[in-house]
């Protein structure tokens, strides 16, 4: 079958959702350690605080895309922390615990865990952001 014509692209649109979500993810580290946006300031040392250190620095490494796949997994890990401490207690289905966040960010962040950053980064500029070989299924 003919490759979909978006599909040559799809090295600059993996650039491009490292991107993304790695801003929309650097608000919630925002809100937490500068109390900006609508937040308010985590107290120092306390897990709001460290989830707030994780998800602002680690969103700005992944947003450079600089140590892209261990910090995109380490941050993968802490939404779903994040989801089974917060969020799953109040319910199971995330529509109604208001989790969705977190989870979409734990799959994102796991998929570029494996995908890599794409070539708008400085791991491919460093030659660690190759793409995985994808003929091999």
């Amino acid at each position: 079958m003919a490759n979909f014509f978006m599909s040559r692209f799809e090295p600059q649109l993996l650039s491009m959702l490292r991107i993304v979500i790695a801003l929309n993810f650097m608000q919630h580290g925002v809100q937490k350690l500068f109390g900006l946006l609508g937040g308010t300031r985590a107290t120092l040392m306390t897990l709001p605080w460290f989830a707030g250190v994780l998800e602002f620095f680690g969103g700005l490494l992944v947003l450079i895309g600089l140590f892209t796949r261990p910090v995109a997994f380490v941050l993968a890990g802490l939404m779903a922390v994040a989801y089974y401490m917060a969020h799953r207690p109040q319910g199971f289905f995330p529509i109604l615990n208001q989790g969705e966040p977190a989870v979409l960010f734990a799959f994102v962040f796991l998929y570029l865990s494996a995908a890599g950053p794409g070539p708008w980064s400085i791991d491919a500029m460093r030659g660690g952001g190759r793409l995985a070989d994808r003929s091999r299924v």
